[in-house]
């Protein structure tokens, strides 16, 4: 695949010496990294859509190229995974309706194994292995469970080991909350850096701690510095910030790449941010003096790569490209490929049960528009979908064009009676404006608009983001043809 992700679109401060957080924009939260040789990989949280489990690349750390997606196969939401590299195979670990599941492969680009059912509960699985080579899990509840060799079961009992650092009582967080474990080996100790605070709540709430200990088992001592970065304050660009993963590189730098809300923006959800630590004399790390995280900041490697991403799509290829994904459930026979465009099977009396085809839009304001042709008794819908009750946008049917405002949908202009159109959605920060076009040039704009700031988590739960996508509704078939997405400034 060459498909290419720097996902610095809003950062003209960017060149070959320097970056600007975040390094993915958009809903790209719980990162987990590893690097292999001159070689980086990072796979985040991909919730209810599928294929899930995208992996990317990168030399550099700024510059981002889509891999594979890991998993194919509809387990539920999938949350924080932790992907490894052990023995030349490569591992995610992630949990998923109330257990975990492990996939595997013998190369990075796969094939990828079905998910492999560990039946152990808790959440956040953080893989890590001892001086023996016996492999374990960690857990969000600071507990741990023995591995088998091949690392795919569980072979006893979790214990407990960790306990966490205690939050300041008069700190604004949502919850304590230990999330996110993930332990490394540096000189004589093990290191086990988690998340607390919550995830989301306050702007304050989510923080970095680390522990160390001579054994990866425990006993845990905390670290004079932390919380190692934390919001401060509600006034700073990035609200949450959390959920760290230590990475080097061949030369013996260090960085934390971690994720966060930005400020204004909570609906595009968590973002990957990237930001180098320094280790103390004695063996601690903490951030690197007089870095911010909203500050311009030294890349890792100069080298110049440039990039070509773009959600655009002329739905001409053999294959569904990497930036898609579908919401609960990838069904390859609801799709067929064609030089003339990507037909999708109709499904549900909705968009919300339409398992509509989705996007991660990285922009504050954007246009998006598509060519649809409409078969038998489908509609075909342009939206912005946070879940499968909160959604906005424009559908059009055989007959009607019709405006959706939270799910609310009704006719705004009635007796189009074309089964071949354009549609358009215009967002302009959270406003967002809808059109349609009868030949693609001349823009119609209907008489609703939508205001799309609260479809987020502190809102509506569920740890989703706004997605941009396209849905097949009723029955019949829809023809998408010519995806167009725009940056606007």
């Amino acid at each position: 695949m060459s498909f290419v992700i720097n996902a610095q679109q809003q950062n003209s401060q960017q060149n070959n010496e320097s970056y600007k957080n975040p390094i993915f924009a958009g809903d790209y939260p719980d990162p987990s990294i590893i690097r292999d040789g001159e070689d980086y990989y990072i796979v985040h949280s991909s919730f209810n859509y599928y294929p899930g489990l995208l992996i990317w690349t990168s030399k550099d750390l700024v510059n981002w190229k889509a891999v594979t997606h890991a998993l194919k196969k509809s387990v539920g939401s999938v949350w924080a995974p932790d992907l490894v590299k052990y023995n030349n195979k490569f591992y995610i670990y992630f949990p998923a309706n109330e257990t975990n599941y492990v996939v595997w492969a013998d190369a990075i680009n796969g094939p990828w194994s079905d998910p492999i059912d560990l039946k152990i509960g808790n959440i956040d699985p953080g893989h890590f292995v001892d001086e023996k080579g016996n492999r374990f899990l960690y857990f969000s509840n600071g507990g741990y469970v023995p591995l088998s060799k091949d690392g795919l079961s569980v072979v006893g009992d979790i214990k407990h080991s960790y306990d966490g650092w205690k939050i300041p009582s008069e700190w604004s967080i949502e919850c304590f909350c230990m999330e996110g474990p993930k332990v490394l080996k540096r000189g004589d100790y093990y290191y086990l850096t988690v998340a607390e605070g919550g995830t989301a709540g306050p702007a304050t709430s989510h923080m970095v701690i680390s522990a160390r200990s001579k054994s990866p088992l425990g006993p845990w001592e905390n670290s004079p510095y932390n919380p190692i970065i934390r919001t401060n304050d509600s006034s700073e660009k990035w609200w949450s910030k959390g959920h760290a993963t230590l990475i080097d590189d061949s030369k013996g730098n260090w960085r934390m790449v971690f994720h966060g809300y930005e400020n204004g923006y909570y609906n595009m959800g968590r973002q990957t941010l990237l930001q180098p630590i320094e280790w103390t004399a004695e063996g601690w790390f903490k951030m690197k003096a007089a870095t911010k995280t909203e500050d311009v900041l030294k890349k890792p490697v100069v080298q110049s790569v440039k990039s070509n991403f773009t959600l655009s799509d002329t739905f001409t290829t053999a294959e569904l490209q990497p930036q898609w994904q579908f919401y609960n459930q990838y069904e390859a026979d609801r799709i067929q490929f064609s030089k003339n465009g990507l037909k999708i099977k109709a499904k549900g009396n909705n968009v919300g049960d339409s398992s509509p085809l989705l996007c991660t839009p990285s922009d504050h304001s954007y246009t998006a528009e598509v060519e649809v042709e409409m078969e038998g008794n489908a509609s075909a819908g342009l939206i912005l979908f946070y879940d499968n009750k909160t959604y906005t946008g424009i559908i059009a049917d055989k007959e009607n064009i019709s405006a959706i405002l939270r799910a609310w949908q009704f006719p705004t202009q009635k007796g189009v009676n074309k089964n071949h159109l354009f549609l358009r959605l215009e967002k302009k920060e959270q406003l967002v404006n809808m059109f349609y076009s009868l030949n693609g040039k001349d823009w119609l704009k209907i008489e609703n608009s939508a205001e799309v700031s609260s479809f987020n988590h502190n809102a509506l739960s569920g740890f989703m983001s706004l997605k941009l996508g396209l849905s097949a509704v009723g029955s019949g078939q829809v023809i998408f043809r010519n995806f167009r997405y725009n940056t606007l400034p």
